[in-house]
């Protein structure tokens, strides 16, 4: 058995940790991980805590929309918010791995961390957030194929 590169490894935990996603339209998750390749935070998208869940028959305004529209409608935290939200210091991150790259408003967040990678399996619909990051000197790196994941 080969062991997985950091990606692979970082990638696969932001997979899972997507599963626990409540959002109709898609499941996202996200591994915040440091310098030392360290765990320092997951998070996965859904209604704020104590919500009833949009996939358990709750549907919020935003849950039948297409995917990158209406998100002023869903009511759904994004999973690189929750993870920044239970991540102690910001300023320890050094990669942001996502089952999708992050919209405009968490590439904004994730900007004001030390955070200088962002690697994802899919690409958001939204090219402003890839171009903000990028003219900021940042990594961004969408990883399609991923044998082994």
């Amino acid at each position: 058995m080969t062991r997985p590169t950091p990606d692979q490894y970082f990638l696969s935990m932001a997979r899972l940790a997507s599963t626990r996603g409540t959002c109709c339209r898609r499941q996202v998750g996200c591994v915040l991980v440091n310098g030392m390749n360290r765990v320092l935070s997951t998070g996965y998208n859904g209604r704020y805590a104590g919500a009833p869940h949009c996939n358990e028959g709750f549907p919020c305004e935003g849950a039948n929309l297409p995917s990158g529209t209406g998100l002023d409608k869903c009511e759904a935290l994004h999973a690189e918010s929750s993870a920044l939200l239970f991540c102690s210091n910001v300023y320890d991150i050094k990669t942001c791995y996502v089952t999708v790259t992050p919209c405009i408003e968490c590439t904004k967040m994730l900007l004001n961390t030390s955070c200088q990678r962002i690697v994802a399996l899919d690409e958001y619909p939204h090219p402003t957030a890839k171009r903000l990051w990028q003219q900021a000197g940042r990594d961004w790196e969408v990883r399609l194929d991923l044998s082994g994941l």
